[in-house]
């Protein structure tokens, strides 16, 4: 059997692509679960493809659903991975109050087949595979200390923090009942030029490239106040790995230590082209939360004693990477613009 073998559900998300790239470069064989649509979602994985050396050769991507058992377990037995990454989910908290089953569905009870897949080839085996699970910071919701350690009580308040919090314990359940080795990573924002144009980071920085090429005239946010622990997506993925290479699985908060408003962000964003976000931005009551999260602040402590692991990239770097990629982006628009071809922005931004 093949010592690095790891299989990466949610593989084609933000943090999905950093894993993979991780991993590969580590000399892992990565498998990969993508849901079957009729258009395809994996261009962040396109370079990978394209690499001159042999990691696209040691990528497979497969079709499955986090809500099929049953194909689960036929992956699971067939790949025989010595890791498994759960990163899968339906990850978008304003979404989840308008898609709560399926929400709880992928998310919650996802994580559930998924470890009874890995449970089940474990026992017939007698072979262990580690087990990663992506927790969130959204669970700590209404937060009842700040900052917040692998201790603080979950307060969620979104359907889809409710079903990161069954997904954590239930984790956490199987590692104690079953002896897995089972970890938790209680991940706080994280961001990158891959993030998905609906998430508030990125609807910021796509709108900054669009404003200061001229395609887009105003940028409306809901809560401008909010205040949350922003990362690099690309450092977090290496504590993924790093949990999973310990002697004995445990739970992790994945931080920076330092919180930062949505206001603010604006304000760095915006005057990484020169621009004072003032002059476009507006509140739309359209983007508030039912039930909203104020001030999320993790404390990493543990990670940095434990696993000698500290963020790499700076709030600030973090943000001028984010527009800078968004401003060649924005670019590439105005060309195809050009040429006649028509574009179009993410629906969650209003023009």
């Amino acid at each position: 059997m093949n010592p690095k073998r790891a299989l990466i559900t949610g593989i084609t998300g933000q943090d999905g692509s950093y894993l993979a790239e991780l991993l590969l470069a580590k000399g892992y064989d990565v498998h990969g679960l993508i849901r079957r649509s009729s258009s395809f979602n994996t261009g962040r994985l396109d370079a990978i493809y394209q690499d001159p050396h042999d990691a696209g050769t040691r990528l497979h991507l497969h079709y499955a659903d986090m809500t099929d058992a049953n194909c689960l377990s036929k992956l699971v037995g067939g790949i025989k991975p010595t890791e498994v990454y759960n990163l899968a989910a339906q990850s978008h908290v304003r979404v989840s109050f308008d898609e709560p089953i399926y929400t709880a569905d992928a998310t919650g009870v996802g994580s559930l087949k998924l470890l009874e897949a890995v449970r089940d080839f474990q026992d017939s085996s007698g072979y262990q595979i580690r087990y990663y699970q992506a927790s969130s910071s959204e669970m700590y919701g209404k937060v009842v200390e700040t900052p917040q350690t692998e201790s603080t009580p979950f307060y969620p308040r979104s359907p889809y923090g409710v079903a990161k919090v069954y997904a954590h314990w239930i984790t956490v359940n199987y590692r104690e009942s079953y002896n897995m080795h089972a970890s938790c990573g209680i991940l706080f924002n994280h961001e990158s030029p891959r993030r998905g144009e609906t998430f508030v980071t990125r609807k910021i920085t796509r709108a900054v490239g669009r404003i200061k090429c001229g395609l887009q005239k105003k940028l409306y946010l809901g809560n401008l106040d909010a205040k949350r622990d922003w990362g690099f997506a690309g450092d977090y993925v290496e504590m993924m790995w790093r949990m999973l290479q310990q002697d004995q699985p445990d739970d992790y908060v994945v931080a920076t230590g330092q919180t930062h408003s949505v206001q603010e962000f604006c304000e760095k964003a915006f005057a990484r082209v020169d621009l004072d976000y003032n002059d476009f931005v507006e509140m739309d009551s359209r983007y508030l939360r039912p039930s909203e999260v104020d001030l999320l602040l993790g404390d990493p402590s543990k990670a940095k004693q434990k696993m000698d692991w500290e963020p790499k990239v700076s709030f600030d770097e973090l943000i001028s990477m984010m527009v800078d990629a968004d401003i060649e982006l924005a670019h590439r628009e105005q060309a195809l613009i050009k040429a006649g071809h028509r574009v179009t922005c993410s629906s969650e931004t209003r023009l």
